[in-house]
């Protein structure tokens, strides 16, 4: 079935049930019901491109990379490192040794935090942050901070969801070492202005580190355009696997960064007297790495970059527009974050119901949403509530999953009275 995305002005069309058909998990039903994945947010599905990549290495390719001499050593290192090209051109990085292989977003956070531990920071430098940061943002800063003296500053959040930009502008300062920063807030769907505000970090001569996890799975993303100096990403949101993540730094800053861990294949030369280490990459990749996953995570790559992403971005946009306008209508629901450049997150609360109440009541339904705290603590005290619950579209979502989220929490709402 080919439907017209509503709400979009050129009248893209997106052929869901063609894209849809490429996960066989959608086809699942759950309790008897066809299953409604709105938890997008929290990890995405694989298409089939990615489960047979991961299948095919295993069953011809499984080997260990770098080291070996033999075929099939050749094949999977070729695999490897031709994914890390296809991560750079993905991201529109000119340097492919600028793309670190890593277990997360978390760990790419991590790896630069402990380069500035060791190399940047001392008492009464700042590190900045915003409001909106997922716990990964905000724990390795605060432990950066103790271990150095530094100061942990935050961007304050205006009630619609949106950063205080005028708050961020004074905030930057000859003190300030570090932005890290959200592209896109996986607790409210707020797009934040991230080229404006790194071009105004960088008139300071501030580096800015940019979390994209919830950016690149869903819209172009380019480091050359935006002119960060560090992005991260996790490959399970971009329909990748899990435990496989990007960190790209430039290569400057990376250079500067001691070795993060330390082991087999991150070295040049080792002798009891001392050690030398690889330059990057190598050097941030101890150990036999995910290869598995880097090789899922390319073949995640091809498949996105085998659609019309612009349309694909057109239909979630689509999506968003008619949830938030059904679930608008309903008594006691009140949606939470209202800025105006939205991606397809959307989190509500419904009078003083638990959100984790109305999870497991939509899941009977066979309705799949998230229930909590996003791992956003400080964000939703700010907006007074403890958890929301939250639906999150990705392009193989189709307008019937709308449909099917708003008649169970109309379903819900009847049978608690």
């Amino acid at each position: 079935m080919i439907r017209e995305c509503r709400g979009v002005q050129d009248s893209a069309i997106f052929d869901f049930a063609r894209v849809r058909a490429d996960f066989p998990i959608l086809s699942s039903e759950v309790r008897g019901k066809p299953l409604t994945y709105l938890d997008n947010g929290a990890t995405s599905q694989k298409p089939n491109a990615v489960i047979e990549a991961i299948d095919r290495y295993y069953r011809a390719e499984n080997s260990n990379i770098h080291r070996g001499v033999h075929y099939l050593s050749e094949q999977a290192t070729i695999a490897y490192e031709g994914a890390r090209v296809q991560v750079a051109d993905f991201i529109g990085a000119a340097d492919a040794d600028e793309v670190v292989f890593v277990r997360g977003a978390t760990e790419g956070i991590n790896l630069v935090a402990h380069g500035f531990i060791e190399t940047v920071l001392s008492e009464g430098d700042e590190l900045l942050i915003t409001h909106m940061e997922h716990h990964a943002n905000i724990v390795p800063w605060q432990i950066a901070a103790e271990k150095t003296g530094a100061v942990l500053k935050v961007v304050p959040v205006l009630d619609s969801g949106e950063l205080d930009l005028d708050a961020y502008a004074a905030m930057l300062s000859e003190r300030t070492k570090l932005v890290s920063m959200v592209h896109v807030s996986n607790a409210l769907g707020t797009i934040n202005p991230a080229q404006a505000m790194i071009g105004q970090a960088h008139a300071r001569g501030i580096p800015v580190l940019l979390d994209a996890c919830q950016s690149v799975p869903h819209m172009p993303v380019s480091v050359a355009e935006l002119g960060c100096d560090f992005l991260v990403f996790s490959g399970h949101k971009l329909f990748g696997p899990t435990g496989i993540g990007v960190l790209w730094g430039k290569r400057s800053w990376l250079e500067q960064f001691p070795p993060y861990q330390s082991g087999g294949d991150m070295i040049e030369r080792v002798d009891f007297a001392g050690t030398t280490y690889k330059g990057i990459p190598g050097r941030f990749e101890a150990g036999t790495p995910h290869i598995e996953g880097v090789i899922g995570l390319a073949a995640a790559i091809d498949y996105l970059n085998g659609l019309d992403r612009e349309a694909a971005l057109a239909h979630e946009h689509a999506l968003l527009l008619d949830a938030t306008e059904k679930l608008s209508g309903i008594d006691g629901l009140r949606i939470i974050g209202t800025a105006a450049q939205k991606a397809s997150i959307l989190s509500f609360v419904i009078n003083d119901m638990h959100p984790h109440d109305i999870g497991t009541f939509l899941d009977a339904d066979g309705v799949a949403i998230r229930a909590g705290h996003h791992c956003t603590q400080p964000l939703l005290r700010r907006f007074g509530v403890p958890a929301t619950a939250r639906a999150s579209f990705a392009f193989y979502n189709d307008f019937e999953d709308v449909d099917r989220l708003v008649n169970a929490v109309v379903k819900m709402q009847r049978f608690f009275g």
